[in-house]
């Protein structure tokens, strides 16, 4: 205000009536955090591109399925990347309305009720109320909030940071799912030539726990304010979201560089399949061997015996003989080559194709747009 008076002096007894420090720290404080959110869409739309071209390509190609981790009935590498994606287009969705609905605080007064206007606008609710709309209208809001103390309320912070620890949510995942998979060596992230560790993911689970927690700051502060304003949120606020913005940004260029270089080990995977196949298998087996005059409650027992010997035998470090065993049992009156018939992964894994398609097909105009994803990011 000093350094205005100066370089104005006719205007300097005027300067600062009516406004206060947070008419400038929170109106800009809203330009910042909406912008910063722009920038984040783009880079969470370019995620979203990569998972597409993945999810796309793999949308037929099996894996084994898990629940509990433990072996379960197969999907496709694609439709897990699916999950990812779904994941993330929720993520989108969320921040598009935080965008949508956000708005500005305008000048308001020392407590919120525009006193000091009143006394210069001579009682003018109009010209006031226009003058807010065109303080608006240049930082390129729509519109105010109806009421407000001092300072904007800080529910907005709440909700700003509640989308970045989703975005957080989503990635942690998807990299967590990514190092579980690295172990069996089936899918791997992208490796330097130098590099022996998965860190990138870690990287990722690190960072996004990081925004979680850094997340809880905003309802804690707005929990406390009291009645038009405290000044218990200011440090906070300035480290929470700040850090929040940052932290989000490094885990989305992280996502990136992952998603743009994820490697699927088609050997291991296809073998890693083919081993559990057999117990897969049963019910399909067991109904064929049923139009083949087969007992469904007797069949049923004999798979269970032939599946918990064959589990025996693989814990001993030897081969899966459960089919040979179902095999030489003359209830199932199937041969070998028979049953090697139904041992094709693909036939097991449902509508995992047709899901892909129809979510890359929901979200089409949208990926259309999307940025194009830097794969060659420096960590």
């Amino acid at each position: 205000v000093y350094a205005y008076g100066k370089a104005a002096p006719s205007a300097a007894g005027i300067i600062h009536l009516g406004a206060t420090s947070c008419y400038v720290t929170d109106n800009a404080d809203l330009i910042l955090y909406r912008d910063g959110l722009r920038y984040l869409r783009g880079e969470l739309l370019g995620v979203l591109a990569n998972l597409a071209a993945f999810a796309r390509e793999y949308a037929a190609a099996p894996t084994l399925g898990y629940t509990h981790y433990q072996p379960a009935q197969p999907v496709t590498v694609g439709k897990r990347a699916a999950l990812w994606m779904q994941d993330f287009l929720s993520d989108l969705e969320e921040l598009d309305h935080i965008l949508a609905t956000l708005k500005f605080l305008g000048c308001r007064g020392t407590t919120g009720t525009e006193a000091s206007f009143m006394d210069l606008l001579d009682g003018d609710g109009a010209k006031i109320d226009e003058m807010n709309r065109r303080i608006a209208a240049e930082f390129g809001f729509d519109r105010c909030f109806s009421v407000c103390g001092q300072t904007y309320p800080r529910k907005t912070d709440s909700r700003i940071l509640n989308v970045l620890s989703s975005l957080a949510q989503s990635a942690y995942r998807m990299a967590n799912d990514i190092r579980l998979l690295q172990h069996d060596r089936q899918v791997e992230e992208p490796f330097e030539k130098n590099q022996r560790n998965p860190m990138r993911c870690e990287r990722i689970c690190s960072l996004s726990r990081y925004l979680m927690a850094d997340a809880a700051n905003a309802p804690m502060t707005a929990s406390v304010q009291w009645l038009e304003r405290t000044l218990d949120d200011s440090a906070n606020r300035r480290i929470a979201l700040p850090e929040g913005f940052l932290c989000a940004d490094a885990v989305l260029r992280l996502c990136q560089n992952v998603t743009n270089g994820l490697h699927v080990n088609k050997k291991i995977v296809d073998r890693t399949i083919r081993e559990y196949l057999p117990f897969l298998a049963t019910e399909n087996i067991m109904m064929e061997a049923v139009k083949r005059g087969g007992d469904r409650q007797e069949l049923h027992e004999k798979i269970r015996q032939h599946s918990m010997a064959a589990t025996a035998r693989m814990k001993e470090g030897e081969s899966c003989d459960l089919l040979d065993r179902l095999a030489a049992d003359p209830a199932f009156s199937m041969t070998r080559a028979e049953l090697d018939a139904v041992m094709e992964p693909s036939l097991y894994i449902g509508r995992c194709k047709e899901q892909v398609e129809r979510l890359l097909a929901e979200y089409a105009p949208l990926l259309t747009d999307a940025q194009t994803a830097d794969g060659a990011i420096s960590l």
